[in-house]
């Protein structure tokens, strides 16, 4: 099978398989029977679809094997008997229903991992062996944290709904975290021998998009989709064909996907146009800005400084301070950036970016054997194979 078929394969179980869960949790009432039966259809497409091909009704193919499955387990478990309503399948998913399923798998009650391991398992239809390939644990590992997280649904009789008003924004910035945090794995792995994960990403890019269909007026959907779409327009310049990275001011520009950065200008305006700022609105319009540049040469670092300043006076964080000491470096100059960074030294001493930016405005202002120190401590911190060879290249070079 080739890529674009495998792509699309995924693709299509992804959004089918996210239907098909919600209608079941709606329709049953029983989060972990729903799963399992989701679980088995999309593990059985998995299993048929790469050499049969992908179904004309892919949704009624994915019914009719969840429908036998749940029939098997209704003659062995009498308990299902109030629960599998078969005879009113197909039911239909209603927008509504996948938008709770979301939040049911992104509960605060759940931890991180889990929520997010639930979220593939169930919206996205990804097997454990998917989800553990992806994140390189153990497969037990992610079975346990999904039984587990279903088992605190149940136990704590988490509801199967939309939070109410007063409760959506924190339940909201807790999705939004889970597909950030997914995206950011996808983007840069942080840990094995891979450098990126393409699949992680699709997934992130496809749980922003439906959460934006879902709810086209939330400012900060918007600017996640954003977000994700811009890092993603720049993909085919990212890396050399054996693996390297390409840092930004090196990057052909003309490889970068023009109509994508277009597309998410306008996500963009239309986010600010609701005038209720926030991180990643703010995050989008930074990479807007360096996106839009014609080169390196001509980036609005003035722009990007102000909004890296707007953006840790609402979410401040000693990374947002590091960025944007960064900038500051193309404004004020590297001593200036370098104080700035040395001021973060109590919490970002075991973070790998820390000490490769402090080689770098180190290198900057003549101190070579400092930086060439930053740059080694930099490379011990951090596992990607792209960013250690890049860190070796400069100790090299130095």
């Amino acid at each position: 099978m080739s890529a674009a078929a495998e792509a699309e394969l995924a693709r299509v179980v992804r959004d089918h398989a996210g239907r098909l869960a919600a209608s079941l949790v709606s329709l049953i009432g029983d989060f972990s029977a729903a799963e399992d039966l989701v679980a088995d259809a999309v593990e059985a497409a998995l299993r048929h679809w790469p050499t049969e091909g992908i179904p004309a009704n892919p949704e009624g193919w994915l019914y009719t094997v969840a429908r036998r499955r749940g029939l098997d387990v209704l003659r062995r478990h009498a308990r299902y008997r109030d629960k599998l309503v078969l005879a009113a399948w197909p039911p239909a998913a209603e927008p509504d229903d996948r938008l709770r399923l979301i939040f049911t798998c992104c509960h605060p009650a759940l931890p991180r991992s889990a929520q997010i391991a639930l979220t593939l398992r169930v919206v996205c239809g990804l097997t454990t062996a998917q989800i553990a390939r992806a994140f390189l644990i153990p497969e037990t590992t992610v079975a346990q944290r999904i039984t587990r997280a279903k088992r605190k649904i149940a136990d704590a009789g988490i509801p199967y709904r939309i939070p109410d008003t007063d409760e959506l924004g924190a339940r909201l910035a807790q999705v939004l975290a889970v597909v950030y945090l997914l995206f950011n794995e996808g983007y840069l792995s942080s840990t094995g021998d891979r450098v990126q994960s393409r699949d992680l990403a699709d997934d992130a890019e496809f749980l922003a998009a439906m959460l934006a269909g879902l709810m086209p007026t939330e400012p900060e959907v918007l600017g996640l989709l954003a977000l994700i779409r811009l890092h993603r327009a720049r993909a085919a310049a990212r890396f050399t064909s054996s693996g390297e990275i390409v840092r930004l001011p090196e990057q052909d520009r003309s490889r970068w996907d023009r109509q994508a950065i277009v597309d998410a200008a306008r996500l963009i305006a239309k986010a600010a146009a609701a005038r209720q700022p926030g991180p990643y609105q703010l995050q989008a319009a930074i990479v807007a800005v360096h996106a839009e540049a014609p080169s390196w040469a001509d980036t609005d670092w003035q722009q990007i400084v102000l909004l890296y300043t707007m953006l840790d006076g609402l979410a401040p964080s000693p990374v947002t301070k590091l960025h944007r000491a960064i900038a500051l470096r193309y404004v004020a100059g590297p001593r200036d950036a370098l104080s700035e960074v040395d001021d973060l030294a109590d919490a970002l001493s075991g973070y790998h970016l820390w000490h490769a930016t402090r080689a770098e405005l180190l290198r900057d202002l003549g101190h070579a054997d400092q930086a060439r120190a930053a740059d080694a401590r930099a490379l011990e911190l951090t596992a990607n194979p792209a960013e250690r060879s890049l860190l070796r290249q400069r100790i090299t070079w130095a």
